[in-house]
């Protein structure tokens, strides 16, 4: 294990030291000797990811913006929905049906929740096409469905596609439309994390796939709004979003 405790290493700052040793050790970080404290770091960055969300929600509804579905009805909808008690079930019963997941979705699902920031904001009409920040892996705004079932569902027909020859890419667990069906533009694939994946951190699949909290602090550094932009008022929007956010 590396020199000093990660825990308290990135408690006093040293996050991107720790994640880098974290990645290096790959699978192996479910090993005995390190799962418990890894888990820690992926706790710790998902409380404070958690503080992140609550932030932006409210300074957008402080600015008026409006969240809503995306399609043509706009429809209102809760931005962020807490970890429900069925969080730890729910991550059982990933790993379970899906396979491993990584420590960090896992740190996600049970401490911060699902997040849906698609909207309007009144002074820059086009927030809906700068890829605002969407991850879903609790399905809370869905009360009347099971998103264990939907799940289940893209695993299954993952399955068929890979046994017919027409899919060898691993199977990624959908957690977001992509940014273009965020935009209410026929896109492409789900943003997700491929699995199964036995690391802590895992990659996240998106515009372009990099590691899990890497992809974090980019939408958090830019208010949780990381697509492109153009004009002043956007980039005062976002910049005012972004201000004080925690590092990851």
């Amino acid at each position: 294990m590396p020199e000093g405790r990660w825990l308290e290493r990135y408690q006093a700052g040293e996050r991107e030291l720790v994640w880098h040793e974290l990645r290096q050790l790959g699978d192996r970080v479910r090993e005995p000797e390190y799962a418990a404290e890894a888990q820690a770091v992926c706790d710790e960055m998902a409380t404070r990811a958690a503080h992140n969300v609550r932030l932006v929600v409210a300074r957008l509804r402080e600015q008026g913006y409006r969240f809503h579905v995306n399609d043509n009805r706009q429809a209102a909808v809760e931005p962020f929905h807490p970890p429900g008690p069925e969080a730890s079930a729910h991550v059982a019963w990933l790993e379970d049906h899906l396979g491993p997941i990584p420590m960090a979705l896992s740190s996600w699902i049970r401490l911060v929740g699902d997040v849906w920031l698609v909207g309007t904001h009144p002074r820059w009409r086009e927030s809906s096409d700068a890829d605002p920040l969407v991850i879903e892996a609790e399905g809370s705004r869905y009360p009347e469905a099971s998103i264990a079932d939907y799940f289940e569902d893209e695993h299954d027909a993952w399955e068929e596609a890979r046994d017919e020859g027409y899919d060898d890419e691993p199977f990624l667990l959908p957690l977001a439309p992509d940014a273009l069906h965020k935009a209410n533009v026929s896109g492409g694939d789900p943003y997700g994390v491929p699995l199964p994946d036995r690391t802590a951190e895992g990659i996240f699949v998106g515009e372009v796939a990099m590691p899990f909290v890497a992809y974090l602090n980019h939408v958090f550094s830019n208010g949780g709004f990381p697509g492109q932009a153009d004009g002043d008022a956007q980039w005062e929007v976002r910049h005012s979003l972004s201000e004080g956010m925690l590092a990851l």
